[in-house]
């Protein structure tokens, strides 16, 4: 295939949206025509899942196709962004092949508008075009006045930062379609992550949720490892955070139509491969947690923070209108893409650092061999997870709390099986693969299983490249249903020997 018959490729990514949080994934309270519009052009993966419940390590694993414990970004970044930011700026992944750096080598024009999260966000990295690069110097923040970088100037962008990231994606297909030649876009927004107040977005779209009874994010006892991660609180603040996240997602899902009618009227729309997807799931009270897998402490990895909404669609290529239930993760999506692109795939050689599986075939409508054999693991520092179609295991190293779950009777997760007689053969069996897959992928310069990664951020390089610098931030505080710090000293049920 040459350059000029591969198709251009734009990447969709959210900031903390849950599985759930789209119409076409059946939630009937929130609206999301647009996103509904583009899984009625394509497939959408119902069990798509992060490498991480937590944003960079997992934006990491897509762009690299590496764990975590392969390219040592286990937790949010919290120094490094930009100057100052806590010292030097770090880009965390140097040294490291990105996909996009596959298709700059192959001809692509690599543009980039919105969160990068990955560390040294002035400068563009990983192939992407430095008059294509308009990126957050951060990760969150506030939806006005939001501290963007464009030119490699820092400066806080008045509009509305989702409006805005769409604004320079718009403006960077403009140019990218004259060109000619193939094209790759990232067009990543931190909608809908925190804050959600009222000042923080569209009068008019939070104000639409006035009514809405929220029946989709459950209403149940705060889970007693709650931390201070994402605002939550009962009856009226509840219903106000919802009123937030859900008009942060239907603002988010009006510029996603923007995208599409843009590529639509450019003529490009057939020509052009879209997959939209978040970089880790979210609870909204979901087990009684508000927050992602650090939402907890000891992180958690229930469904609800490891899946992830997946739409991929290209009209006349990908299968229209059809759900896909086999278990992907994000780790496959490099190997995936090359393979969608006739490119080679660098980590395709026996010994290299990527598990990731392409399930292309899938893409064209073919069936994959032996899928119900998949697995898929995920990693939060010392926490780690493997799923199967009918299982789950969570290990804590090193001493715990463990979690088994069989997902055939109980898809909510709701009765741990760890201590129950029966399956002890099956805790056996899932370690094992466990303690293989990592074995056999994790680099032990930068395996997380002994780091003291708490959910509170990353704040330099881990392992030896850290030079034995402070690289984990560890406070945690817990907080109770109205969102209230408890008090010093607090042990949540559960945990042996009380928090780090």
């Amino acid at each position: 295939m040459s350059s000029n018959d591969r198709p251009n490729v734009i990447v969709i990514l959210t900031d903390d949206q849950g599985c759930w949080a789209m119409g076409c994934a059946g939630n009937p309270e929130i609206r999301t025509p647009n996103l509904d519009r583009l899984a009625a052009s394509g497939m959408r993966f119902d069990n798509f899942f992060c490498a991480s419940p937590v944003c960079s390590p997992a934006r990491a694993s897509l762009l690299t196709g590496r764990i975590p414990s392969a390219h040592g970004v286990h937790d949010w970044i919290s120094g490094g962004n930009v100057p100052g930011d806590n010292g030097p700026a770090i880009e965390y992944l140097r040294g490291m092949t990105g996909y996009t750096d596959v298709l700059a080598r192959a001809g692509y024009t690599c543009a980039f508008s919105g969160k990068w999260h990955l560390g040294d966000s002035v400068r563009p990295q990983k192939g992407f075009t430095p008059e294509y690069w308009y990126a957050h110097q951060c990760g969150g923040g506030p939806y006005y006045n939001a501290p963007m970088i464009r030119r490699g100037e820092c400066y806080n962008e008045p509009k509305y930062v989702t409006d805005a990231i769409t604004d320079e994606a718009l403006v960077y297909l403009d140019s990218l379609a004259e060109a000619g030649g193939p094209f790759y876009l990232s067009v990543h927004y931190t909608a809908p992550h925190s804050p959600w107040g009222p000042e923080h977005h569209p009068a008019e779209v939070f104000d639409s949720y006035e009514d809405c009874p929220f029946v989709s994010c459950p209403d149940v006892p705060c889970h007693p490892w709650q931390v201070a991660s994402a605002p939550r609180g009962t009856g009226d603040k509840r219903r106000e955070i919802l009123k937030g996240y859900f008009a942060a997602v239907t603002a988010m899902d009006a510029n996603v139509g923007r995208i599409l009618d843009k590529l639509e009227s450019a003529g490009l729309r057939d020509s052009t491969l879209v997959l939209f997807t978040s970089d880790n799931g979210m609870n909204m009270g979901h087990h009684g947690i508000y927050g992602k897998g650090n939402g907890t402490f000891p992180q958690n990895m229930y469904d609800s923070s490891v899946k992830v909404p997946a739409i991929i669609s290209q009209p006349g290529e990908v299968p229209e209108g059809k759900v896909e239930s086999d278990l992907v993760s994000q780790y496959d999506w490099m190997p995936t893409l090359l393979e969608y692109l006739g490119l080679e795939n660098p980590q395709a050689d026996p010994g290299a650092p990527g598990p990731g599986r392409s399930f292309a075939p899938v893409l064209r409508g073919r069936d994959m061999p032996a899928r119900d054999s998949v697995v898929v693991f995920d990693e939060y520092g010392p926490v780690r997870m493997i799923r199967t179609r009918g299982w789950k295991y969570v290990h804590r190293y090193p001493y715990g709390p463990h979690e088994l779950y069989n997902l055939a009777d109980d898809p909510g997760e709701k009765t741990n099986l760890i201590d129950a007689e029966g399956p002890e053969d099956k805790v056996r069996e899932l370690r094992a693969g466990l303690d293989e897959f990592f074995l056999r992928y994790a680099d032990p310069a930068l395996d997380g299983v002994r780091l003291p990664v708490t959910g509170r951020g990353q704040l330099d390089l881990a392992g030896p490249a850290g030079a034995g610098r402070t690289a984990f931030s560890g406070m945690i505080r817990y907080v109770d249903a109205d969102g209230k710090q408890r008090p010093d000293g607090y042990v949540p049920p559960g945990i042996r020997g009380g928090a780090r």
